[in-house]
């Protein structure tokens, strides 16, 4: 026998078991919610109709259920009117059935246990489903799914199922838990300069608005092409890094940092990124180094700066178009081998959804990303940052400061945001509307405009506005940042300076 006929009888052996399951856990289950309703209570927080291998069982159940919940009786005598009013009597097993399962009943002490055994059957059978889907598909029963997309959509089923699977393994935090780690939290922004108890993005006045970046919070930066969406979020995340290296070289000199940045790059390639890191850090402009047009003096510094923060704990993935499911299972593989801080992707328009999922629009689409980047984010416990695109519908009004309708397909990335920030840089704006000689009809108006308008870009110049329109921990507000478009490079602005320079 070769190898494939072996497999075949092996997965033929598979497909001749019984599924798991317990019909004496269902019926005694059934019997002790019948005897007395407050054995639901047990159980009501993870079994549903469907968990039960008997459809009748399920049948059943759903009808306790729906009186339990309703706040009625429900024992033998009112779920077989019940039954008898909808025609459904003879299907349940008719009356006779009915009273045998209150023979087989448990005590209430018990129920959640033989709800747990109903559950976990279920388990076992989602599992085994799941395991013939695998390999069906593998077989070549979809061919339009390569091998590795295959491995994608085994993995986001696997994460569904695991998701119901951990339903009810949740409950209840007592207060006193829950105020022990409001208190942590507190203490750990008390003793840091600045007041920041998150993980810190280098931007004073956005770790000052927000107190740092928080575990678990999804937030997304907008802008328009041109506004510095990239450049600002790179910033961040090369802030979070020198932080993490800097508490880690605190303790060790030579110490490998336990945790670091993981950039999804979608549009620039990990050298493009590189090169526009390395260009903001030694100020040499990026262009410059593309062409070469830089001195001996100049390259020289770049090697050095390359040598400076080679140790930053950043890492960068750019696989065009990567999966939501693809981007999960890295973000964990980079979790459990070398730690992670922050995740940022950029952008979240470039992203696909599961592999093996068919959205019906592009809405659906986007919504399916950001609820698996915000499951991220909790899973792991780190703050996700995605940047996205606007809408053109900017371009239409006078002020050009984007609003929450603003963002693509908004519903579905308002929604699941923790904090929405949009980039926003009036020279860019200004710099298009420069007058022109031959719309005025006499040359002392034109000049007039011309100065005016130098004015309003002197006023602009290296400046941008961080506009948090969405912040639910938080206030909102604008923050200025400078802004050098040579190096795209965002820094701190010196507000205080300027206060004086005005009185």
């Amino acid at each position: 026998m070769n190898e494939i006929d072996s497999a075949g009888s092996s997965l033929l052996g598979l497909s001749q078991r019984m599924p798991p399951s317990n019909m004496a856990a269902e019926q005694a289950l059934l019997g002790a919610l019948l005897a007395n309703n407050k054995a639901y209570e047990r159980v009501s927080e993870f079994l549903a109709p469907e968990h039960f291998a008997d459809p009748i069982h399920g049948r059943i159940f759903q009808a306790i259920q729906r009186r339990v919940e309703a706040g009625q009786l429900a024992d033998v005598v009112t779920l077989r009117a019940e039954f008898e009013h909808s025609g459904l009597l003879e299907e349940v097993g008719g009356p006779a059935y009915l009273a045998q399962l209150l023979s087989a009943m448990v005590g209430i002490i018990n129920a959640g246990e033989y709800g747990r055994v109903v559950f976990d059957a279920w388990l076992r059978r989602q599992l085994i489903d799941l395991g013939e889907v695998v390999v069906n598909r593998a077989f070549g029963a979809e061919a339009e799914l390569d091998a590795t997309q295959q491995l994608e959509a085994a993995e986001q089923a696997l994460f569904d199922l695991a998701k119901d699977g951990a339903a009810g393994e949740g409950g209840m935090v007592t207060f006193d838990r829950a105020l022990a780690t409001a208190v942590e939290a507190a203490a750990k922004a008390f003793s840091t300069p600045g007041g920041v108890s998150g993980l810190t993005t280098g931007l004073r006045d956005l770790d000052a608005k927000m107190g740092g970046l928080h575990k678990s919070d999804l937030m997304i930066v907008a802008g328009r092409p041109g506004m510095g969406k990239t450049a600002l979020a790179t910033k961040i995340g090369f802030g979070a890094a020198k932080s993490i290296l800097r508490q880690a070289r605190d303790i060790d000199p030579n110490a490998v940092p336990k945790g670091g940045v993981a950039i999804f790059s979608l549009e620039m390639s990990a050298d493009q990124l590189a090169t526009r890191l390395l260009s903001e850090e030694a100020r040499i402009s990026g262009d410059r180094i593309r062409r070469g047009e830089i001195g001996q003096r100049d390259f020289d510094r770049f090697v050095e700066v390359s040598r400076e923060i080679a140790a930053l704990p950043i890492y960068i993935d750019d696989t065009p178009a990567i999966t939501i499911s693809a981007l999960r299972t890295r973000c964990r593989r980079l979790k459990r081998t070398r730690g992670l801080d922050l995740v940022i992707v950029d952008y979240l328009q470039l992203m696909r959804p599961a592999a093996g999922t068919r959205p019906e629009n592009r809405v659906l689409e986007i919504s399916m990303i950001t609820q698996g980047l915000k499951a991220i984010a909790k899973e792991l416990a780190v703050p996700v940052i995605a940047l996205s695109q606007l809408s053109r519908a900017v371009e239409s009004r006078e002020d050009k400061r984007p609003q929450l309708s603003d963002l693509r397909e908004s519903g579905s990335i308002e929604q699941d945001a923790d904090s929405v920030m949009f980039v926003y840089r009036d020279d860019y704006y200004l710099a298009q509307r420069a007058p022109k000689e031959l719309a005025f009809d006499n040359p002392d108006k034109f000049h007039e405009a011309v100065d005016k308008w130098q004015k309003d870009m002197e006023m602009a110049h290296n400046k941008a506005e961080l506009i948090i329109a969405k912040q639910r921990h938080g206030p909102t507000g604008t923050i200025k940042l400078f802004f050098e478009a040579e190096f795209t490079r965002f820094g701190d602005l010196d507000t205080h300076h300027e206060d004086q320079m005005r009185d």
